[in-house]
């Protein structure tokens, strides 16, 4: 992928939504729509945004028995997505149902840990050690269930691309140098996430929010 930066954009309205993706699409690789855009817009917001002629990466983090994992995944076959999210910690059994039900060209990826979380939270919902080892744990277990990588934050792409090769990591909660971190806890800068191995460099409100979208997302490429 020539630009690996795929703007993430949950506006509510899909007008907007596709407005921003048009004023951008020559600066950014793909477009990220999430569980607030697909919750609001559903299939036809997902084809009206694919009209902008870029790769959709379907975040919508499915967590749930194999079956119905697989079900939902069979169900957004038609949208045709680049990229679909799953969590890592629904067991090996959910991850390889969710690839075997995937659209052939359709990449399906783990998370791993919520950048908004750090070690506190962790430990607050049981998970002991380091945010660090759990990453790394689940890396190796979406691995194993034959997926094509994971969502991981720049913190541990590097280690993980280490131990794994050929995946394919999603890094989001990136932020250019100077920038508003707001509620991400464990963030790095979109070149040093490529720099450690990221395939596709999410990001959002450093360009959704920006005062003039196109500048941002050209100054976001320009240090790429």
């Amino acid at each position: 992928m020539s630009n690996p930066v795929f703007i993430a954009i949950d506006v509510p309205r899909l007008d907007g939504a596709k407005a921003l993706a048009e004023k951008v699409k020559g600066h950014v690789g793909g477009i990220k729509l999430g569980l607030e855009f697909f919750c609001a817009h559903g299939h036809h917001g997902v084809l009206e945004m694919a009209q902008v002629g870029l790769p959709i990466f379907l975040d919508l983090k499915l967590h749930d028995i194999p079956n119905t994992v697989a079900g939902a995944m069979q169900s957004i076959h038609v949208l045709e997505p680049a990229i679909v999210t799953v969590h890592a910690s629904g067991g090996r059994a959910m991850m390889e149902d969710a690839k075997a039900a995937a659209g052939e060209n359709t990449k399906v990826v783990a998370v791993t840990m919520l950048t908004s979380l750090d070690e506190t939270d962790m430990a607050k919902t049981g998970i002991a050690g380091s945010a660090h080892d759990q990453v790394m744990r689940l890396a190796e277990l979406a691995e194993t269930a034959g997926l094509d990588g994971i969502v991981c934050s720049g913190h541990e792409v590097g280690a993980v691309h280490k131990q794994w090769k050929n995946g394919y990591f999603v890094v989001p909660g990136l932020r250019p140098a100077g920038s508003t971190v707001g509620d991400q806890k464990r963030v790095v800068t979109p070149r040093q996430a490529r720099d450690d191995g990221a395939s596709v460099l999410v990001i959002g409100r450093p360009i959704s929010k920006a005062e003039d979208p196109l500048a941002a997302a050209r100054s976001i490429e320009g240090t790429l």
